[in-house]
């Protein structure tokens, strides 16, 4: 089979006005970035504001393995199936960050014959938007450090400023810096996160329009004054330059997959460590224009997919129709602990071969994600990604095991080597699916304490025991209490790798305690995270990354783009 790149090289793209003409775009909505990608106004939300929603449908996963479990290629084939079996379907994802593609996991456009295109457009830099959202963030940390050498009025604490500075590549040395060494400044400790790790970047994937973006952004807050009153972007003047800054970032990315199915690439929050959703404004559009639109979130069903519901659609009032979960038997006998997957390392003979006792065993982890789901009250159709490896009897059991937790409708998945025609069963699976009774709920009231909610996550979500707090953390929820925060609700910032807080802990852990180290508050984006263990908020480079491969051949094409 050709490589990704290689496949979506080789592609037929229509022109963007095109697709955007078949959706129901005038020219006039409609901002040429070249050809094959365009941003749409969002004055379409007011033309099409009393046509009815399309269906909505949230692609979520199991505890992924270090290479991913194909949630993004299942969501690409996903759409392309609905409009082979002759459903309108638009796809919403997220703009991949510079850091993964150069470091661990390439990109992110999906794989095979399920793929957003142009990809290399996909994968670097597409519109720009996160450059505008990185340079946003850090003209509001230049106007910190500004205020305070032009004589404090404010009164901040340099010893109490939460803002961190930005940048999307992935680089562990910037974690922890001293700035002011050039004695123009005053010298104090600070780091850098990844972009999409901004509070920025979550305000701009929770916003509704120009306005509450604008007011949004204004509520930042910096950090406390002397005396422990919150200092906000607002109170720094400085909240309207970085809406300017934002005004065309705020508008959705469109663009089209391998089979012409359009697709709205809108911001990219991680999951790990922001709420790891694309952006609601994409998928208001989305539902004005179609009969079903297909979404992911970030990782596990633990991870994104809880802030999806609990969050995203908390803010947009949007309900969701069913949701899909993707599993591979690769990552389930992984989860079985008698397997061990590395990123760059060769993946150990056992995987491809047939091992029901494994497979049993890891979808503990597959079990838990459908009871995850099931809190929220919706349908849920299980996805089985298909790898040549699978055995039909491996399928069977994992298909068997999907139905007696309490999914819907399990499915077995081609859509990597047959694009749209290999999802079909999966499509019509969907579509009945979101005919189902539809009771969804939110897991937790926002009336609840902070801890309250914290605990709520990690017992029902994770399966935890209990939650400790450090120090520093009680300290914060005392703090955000008494300034009035409490009411929002919880991002939590976990790793990726488990249900539980320890990365080597597989498929469904049971009995552990997750220890809270800190809490902080995004008052813009409207939620704390508590940061969980030990997760970190700019990841680092692996020994050999993926940016190794890329480079431009003689041609001028991109090569060893994943």
């Amino acid at each position: 089979m050709l490589s990704d790149l290689k496949i979506a090289q080789a592609a037929k793209l229509k022109p963007i006005l095109e697709i955007a003409a078949d959706m129901g775009f005038s020219e006039d909505e409609i901002e040429l970035h070249g050809k094959y990608k365009a941003k749409v106004s969002l004055e379409v939300l007011k033309r099409l504001k009393d046509k009815p929603n399309g269906k909505y449908i949230d692609v979520t996963a199991i505890t992924p393995t270090p290479l991913g479990e194909g949630k993004t290629t299942t969501t690409v084939g996903l759409g392309q199936a609905l409009n082979k079996i002759g459903k309108k379907a638009i796809i919403c994802i997220r703009q991949p960050s510079l850091g993964p593609v150069f470091g661990i996991k390439g990109g992110a456009a999906g794989g095979g014959y399920s793929q957003i295109i142009p990809m290399e457009d996909f994968n670097l830099h597409l519109t720009g938007d996160v450059h505008a959202i990185g340079l946003a963030h850090n003209l509001l940390a230049a106007f910190v450090d500004n205020h305070i050498f032009h004589g404090n009025k404010l009164n901040i604490d340099p010893q109490a400023i939460t803002l961190r500075r930005v940048v999307d590549v992935s680089d562990r040395t910037l974690r922890n810096i001293i700035i002011g060494l050039n004695k123009e400044g005053m010298v104090r400790e600070t780091g850098y996160d990844i972009t999409v790790a901004s509070e920025v970047m979550a305000i701009l994937a929770l916003t509704t329009g120009l306005q509450d973006l604008r007011r949004r952004l204004g509520k930042i807050v910096i950090g406390t004054t002397k005396d422990g009153k919150p200092v906000t972007a607002e109170d720094l003047k400085v909240a309207g330059a970085m809406t300017v800054l934002l005004k065309d970032a705020i508008k959705p990315n469109l663009m089209q997959t391998l089979e012409n199915t359009p697709a709205f690439v809108h911001c990219g929050p991680f999951a790990n460590i922001a709420h790891g959703n694309s952006s609601i404004l994409a998928d208001a559009i989305a539902l004005k224009l179609s009969d079903y639109v297909v979404t992911e979130s970030g990782f596990g069903a633990d991870l994104g997919a809880e802030k999806f519901m609990n969050i995203k659609c908390r803010t947009s009032g949007l309900v969701p129709n069913a949701a899909v979960i993707v599993a591979t038997i690769r990552a389930l006998k992984m989860h079985s602990g008698r397997f061990k997957v590395i990123a760059g390392r060769p993946l150990d003979p056992g995987l491809a071969k047939e091992n029901l006792a494994a497979v049993r065993e890891g979808s503990a982890n597959l079990e838990k994600q459908i009871e995850n789901m099931r809190y929220f009250g919706i349908p849920l159709v299980v996805a089985i990604n298909r790898f040549a490896s699978d055995t039909d009897a491996e399928i069977e059991l994992v298909k068997k095991v999907s139905l007696a937790s309490g999914a819907f409708a399990a499915c077995t998945s081609d859509i990597h080597a047959r694009g749209g025609k290999g999802g079909k069963e999966l499509a019509e699976s969907v579509v009945l699916a979101c005919e189902q009774p539809n009771n969804f709920r939110f897991l937790y009231s926002l009336e609840a304490s902070i801890k309250s909610k914290i605990e709520t996550i990690a017992k029902k979500i994770y399966g935890a025991e209990g939650v400790t707090y450090l120090p520093v953390a009680e300290k914060a929820i005392e703090m955000y209490t008494q300034m009035g925060y409490a009411n929002l609700p919880i991002c939590m910032a976990k790793t990726h790798e488990s249900l539980s807080h320890e990365k080597h802990l597989k498929g469904r852990p049971r009995g552990f305690t997750v220890p809270i180290r800190d809490v902080r508050l995004s008052a813009g984006a409207g939620f704390l995270y508590p940061l969980l263990g030990e997760m970190r908020t700019m990841p680092g480079l692996p020994s050999s990354p993926a940016g190794e491969k890329v480079d431009i051949d003689s041609k001028g094409r991109i090569v060893g783009l994943f």
